[in-house]
């Protein structure tokens, strides 16, 4: 089913949200890959408080190539959300509301989506370029020195993604293994 959502997220709409579920996001999303979220974790470890407030925000795993002339990025594919799964508990429970990444997350994570009522969407990879085209603004607001893996503040008009696991725990990868080896056991 499609659906648009506005961003930052309203979570009574998350959770009318299901794995499966192809969705448009309009609004402000923030990017942060690795370096950021080491650099996040070690604020909260300090104490200290992080660069942007995450509640109700979606945080974008990914690092834009050079924008071309005209343009306010470039290419902007997503990357590998594991990576941040060490980090993104915590983000969780300070109130972060969506994620949107590639790939499989940790148990660790999956409980933490649904202890906070939140989404993870995958965008898909490889489509960088044809993404780029829903990015209407982009501005660096932290750590500037991280280059591509700097926090960006991105505005983004129908920015395609489909929901991987749902706030309820719905996981769309899980869901196609069970279909694929159920299918395979009809074709025996």
């Amino acid at each position: 089913m499609d659906k648009h959502i506005k961003a930052p997220v309203d979570r009574e709409i998350i959770k009318t949200l299901r794995a499966g579920d192809y969705v448009y996001i309009t609004g402000t999303v923030y990017t942060a890959r690795d370096a950021a979220h080491k650099r996040m974790y070690e604020l909260l470890k300090k104490g200290e408080k992080l660069p942007v407030e995450l509640k109700d925000q979606i945080i974008y795993y990914m690092g834009p190539s050079p924008a071309r002339e005209g343009r306010p990025i470039g290419s902007a594919g997503p990357t590998t959300a594991s990576r941040m799964d060490k980090y993104t508990p915590e983000l969780l429970d300070l109130g972060l509301g969506a994620m949107i990444g590639k790939g499989k997350r940790s148990p660790e994570v999956t409980d933490a989506i649904i202890r906070n009522g939140a989404v993870y969407f995958a965008a898909v990879g490889g489509a960088g370029a044809l993404l780029s085209k829903c990015i209407i603004s982009s501005e660096v607001v932290a750590y500037d020195d991280l280059g591509t893996e700097a926090i960006r503040k991105l505005y983004v008009e129908n920015f395609p993604v489909i929901v991987v696991i749902d706030s309820r725990g719905g996981n769309l990868y899980e869901m196609a293994v069970r279909k694929y080896n159920t299918l395979e056991e009809k074709a025996r």
